[in-house]
């Protein structure tokens, strides 16, 4: 019998695997047993029951993109520092540190994005 802890990376290959196979199986065994009949009406463009009646086409600025970017790496902070300030105690003032440091540089992205005024809606 063999120690997990000295083969982590059959873990980590066993899953990867797992993460390809299962859904590509699932697609594969969907797109088999589905029926498959396209008509004309199945085919048009389905605008919550009516029929659409201008291009759908429509350009946005490259800015609510950074901004909307800019939330995601905000809204990962938090998942970053939850489990820090769960296991605060534990941790020590090391831990503290690391995420001063943690919080600091992102602190100077966000100056950064502030002072390039990405931040500005309009």
């Amino acid at each position: 019998m063999f120690n997990l802890y000295q083969n982590n990376y059959v873990i980590v290959v066993v899953f990867l695997l797992l993460g390809i196979l299962l859904p590509a199986v699932a697609l594969t065994a969907g797109k088999i047993l589905r029926p498959n009949r396209p008509t004309e009406a199945k085919q048009t463009t389905y605008e919550s029951g009516i029929e659409p009646f201008h291009e759908a086409n429509v350009r946005f600025h490259a800015r609510y993109y950074i901004f909307a970017l800019l939330f995601v790496i905000f809204d990962v902070e938090t998942v970053f520092l939850y489990p820090w300030a769960v296991a605060y105690e534990k941790l020590g003032i090391f831990a503290l540190i690391e995420m001063l440091i943690f919080v600091i540089l992102l602190l100077i992205g966000l100056v950064y994005a502030w002072k390039k005024k990405v931040l500005k809606w309009l």
